[in-house]
């Protein structure tokens, strides 16, 4: 090598055509190309000598066999350099799992793996998740489970129908709008309302919550007042109710009572002990509500009907007849009421009871409280019984059809209806000394 360099060193001054700058390159050219050289032949010396040392093959092998040929697979450093051990230790390299007798614990899999397969990470639980109500949603989501209920009276459904719901914190707000919506409602509508506060105190809603909502309610007794005056009597009969009901708890009313500045609610929590103190020995005040229609003998609804018509032959208020025979809550049995009216007619004396009774059938027709199956079956009934009624009334007959005809004329019964009365009976001789006169 030196004496190729001296060589192009002696040519290049001999010709005299290399600046300093191509020197210099050239020379250093010369020089990494001797090094290359250098390298390749150190490698084929070392690999030489590695054959043909006979220490490597052991005796009795052959040296053609799959033994005796050099591992080309193996990892130790065929250069010569380094100590000859394998790279990192055996755990380098790819597709290598790692150093011998290295020890990985168990991984969770990562759902965000691309190669993340659920169906082989076994057994599966899934929960479903319900979001919880805001308050904006709440009250568009229980008043229709509410106003259901009262349609059905069935608690473990309104149960059923919470547990599907995630209330949150505003969980006591369901008593407080069932309340609200009953003292809107009918009293059968109210009773419903404290069986289901009874049912669901101490599985859906806690003694606290129930105490919250009272609680809110009496403070928005001026604004549910605008709508139903009796609102401060009512709620009263609502706490009494369910403190007998164990609902709230005693020290509730006790923690109010003369520490209020709203009249309204001192006038509530004073009908709730009015009440408490009157019904002192009784577990439940079953009827603080009055019993609902559907529930009270027949006996009773009959003295109530026949009461309301009284009132209203001397009063002349039909408004006042039409609220009471809503209270009674019967539709089912407004067929009573046409059939005591009219006999109430026959039984009176003049036309003014026929123009009133009249009149009464007429309003309940048009606002469609009396429909006209029950105004059919009434006047069938009377005209069943009528031969009966002709007994004690001996002038049935005339007056029943002078009552049909006016209730016609002023579309009150349909015409098949009329066309059904019963003719008046034969006419007869009593006997010959009766001179010619006609017995009805």
């Amino acid at each position: 090598l030196f004496y190729i360099i001296k060589t192009w060193d002696f040519l290049g001054g001999v010709n005299g055509n290399w600046t300093p700058q191509e020197k210099a390159l050239h020379e250093a050219r010369l020089k990494a190309k001797a090094k290359r050289r250098l390298r390749k032949s150190s490698s084929r010396d070392s690999t030489r000598e590695s054959l043909s040392e006979p220490s490597s093959i052991e005796p009795g092998t052959d040296p053609h066999s799959p033994k005796g040929k050099i591992n080309t697979n193996d990892r130790k450093s065929r250069t010569g350099k380094g100590r000859g051990l394998p790279k990192k230790g055996g755990a380098g390299g790819k597709g290598v799992w790692g150093a011998a007798g290295m020890v990985y614990e168990m991984e969770e899999p990562d759902a965000k793996d691309p190669n993340y397969d659920e169906s082989s990470q076994g057994d599966t639980i899934y929960a479903t998740v319900v979001p919880e109500l805001e308050e904006g949603e709440l009250e568009k989501t229980v008043n229709p489970i509410v106003q259901e209920y009262f349609e059905h009276g069935d608690t473990k459904e309104v149960e059923m129908l919470l547990k599907e719901l995630n209330l949150g914190p505003h969980r006591y707000e369901f008593s407080s709008l069932a309340v609200s919506l009953a003292l809107e409602g009918k009293a059968s509508h109210r009773e419903l309302t404290s069986r289901l506060l009874s049912d669901l105190s101490g599985k859906m809603l806690s003694g606290n919550e129930m105490e919250r909502a009272f609680d809110k309610i009496l403070k928005e007794l001026p604004d549910l007042i605008l709508d139903t005056p009796e609102a401060p009597q009512m709620l009263g009969q609502f706490m009494a109710r369910a403190i007998a009901d164990h609902v709230l708890p005693m020290s509730f009313f006790n923690r109010y009572k003369g520490k209020v500045d709203c009249d309204y609610a001192r006038a509530a929590l004073d009908r709730a002990s009015v009440l408490l103190s009157m019904k002192k020995e009784i577990v439940r005040l079953d009827n603080v509500w009055g019993v609902g229609g559907g529930q009270r003998p027949v006996k009773h609804l009959i003295k109530e009907m026949n009461l309301l018509l009284k009132e209203y032959l001397v009063s002349g208020d039909v408004s006042e007849a039409e609220h009471c025979l809503r209270d009674l809550e019967v539709p089912h049995f407004h067929h009573e009421l046409v059939y005591e009216a009219i006999v109430m007619v026959l039984e009176s004396k003049g036309d003014k009871a026929i123009q009133m009774m009249v009149n009464l059938l007429k309003v309940f027709w048009q606002t469609g409280l009396i429909t006209l199956d029950q105004m059919n079956r009434g006047f069938q009934r009377v005209y069943d019984e009528l031969p009966e009624i002709n007994l004690d009334v001996p002038h049935a007959h005339s007056i029943m059809e002078s009552f049909v005809d006016v209730c016609f004329q002023e579309s009150v019964i349909t015409k098949q209806l009329r066309d059904a009365c019963p003719s008046r009976g034969r006419k007869r001789f009593v006997s010959e000394g009766d001179g010619g006169m006609i017995k009805s």
